[in-house]
């Protein structure tokens, strides 16, 4: 179905697409290119889930990140994950009071809104471990009590797919807690061109205060709840499962996707929908978010791994098997 077509809109979704317009541009105040990966942090934040960017060094992981957290008025903080990081270092701990004579919980880093972990894959399980609750449940427990996190809350991370030494394979359950794994490329030729120009043309300088907060927590509330509210034909619903289920069933797959995956790719698809200016979802939108949704959520059996292939090979093949619904 084409996004051209006359239609009247059941659910007002001009004041979201002026949104998205409004972030993509600030956004693009420093960064060239990567407008695919622009529009999938975006609709993630829509879709309320967590994102794992990974690319190599240099990519401006890590900028886009905190660019995205600057275009929204909420609470933002970065950890720098290390093998010698705790996890009180992250979700913080109980200090003594010695004028109240009591224990007090001195809140970490991930009592925010936007939580930037760079380099995730550096810490070892027992701090990754600490994540777990805080990203599925959006609460952290310490010493029995559990603290609610803030509304929104968002943990966008990042790794290196290609430095093996001092790094942690993430742990398949965390992984499954990521809605995106969104994977950052070079620039082509043109665009590191501009890159090249737009920072002479800045001084060598990379201030990133003129980047302005576009919307506010209220806003993304309610755009989330338009999201949410999104039209899906029935048969979409069985495409999405038949695409999810033929993960768990396929000879090259050692491990297939869970439901969580059939809930990410619904979510997600209408994100992409709202994002486009229509209140209903397409098939396009549903295989426009299976590669990131699905590529990390699956495992390669060895000798597919040993034959060059990827998660991502994979999924392809699939998505060309499945009927699409017309």
């Amino acid at each position: 179905m084409s996004d051209s077509l006359n239609f009247s809109n059941r659910v007002q979704l001009d004041d979201l697409q002026q949104a998205v317009g409004d972030i993509r541009a600030e956004i693009g105040k420093i960064i060239v290119g990567q407008e695919r990966v622009v529009d999938l942090l975006i609709a993630a934040l829509l879709a309320d889930g967590h994102v794992l960017i990974e690319g190599v060094p240099g990519v401006a992981k890590t900028l886009t990140a905190k660019l995205l957290a600057k275009t929204i008025n909420v609470k933002f903080s970065r950890v720098q994950f290390t093998p010698d990081l705790m996890p009180s270092d992250v979700i913080g701990t109980s200090v003594y009071n010695l004028k109240t004579n009591e224990f007090e919980f001195k809140r970490g880093p991930i009592f925010a809104n936007i939580v930037l972990i760079d380099e995730i894959n550096r810490a070892p399980a027992k701090t990754q471990s600490a994540l777990f609750e805080s990203m599925e449940e959006r609460q952290a427990t310490v010493d029995g009590i559990t603290y609610k996190l803030d509304v929104p809350f968002m943990v966008v991370a990042t790794q290196n797919p290609v430095e093996q030494e001092g790094t942690y394979r993430l742990p398949e359950a965390q992984l499954d807690r990521f809605i995106f794994k969104i994977q950052v490329d070079y620039p082509d030729l043109h665009q590191e061109t501009k890159i090249l120009a737009d920072f002479h043309a800045r001084k060598n300088s990379m201030n990133l205060d003129h980047i302005r907060p576009v919307i506010s927590a209220e806003q993304l509330k309610t755009y989330r709840e338009k999201v949410y509210s999104l039209y899906v034909e029935p048969n979409l619903l069985h495409y999405i499962a038949q695409i999810v289920n033929m993960t768990r069933n396929n000879s090259a797959l050692y491990l297939g996707a869970s439901p969580r995956a059939s809930l990410a790719i619904l979510t997600t698809a209408k994100a992409i929908a709202a994002m486009r200016g229509r209140d209903f979802v397409t098939p396009d939108d549903i295989r426009e978010v299976a590669i990131p949704v699905l590529q990390h959520r699956v495992m390669l059996t060895p000798e597919k791994e040993m034959e060059g292939q990827t998660s991502r090979d994979i999924i392809m093949q699939i998505l060309q098997m499945v009927e699409i619904p017309r």
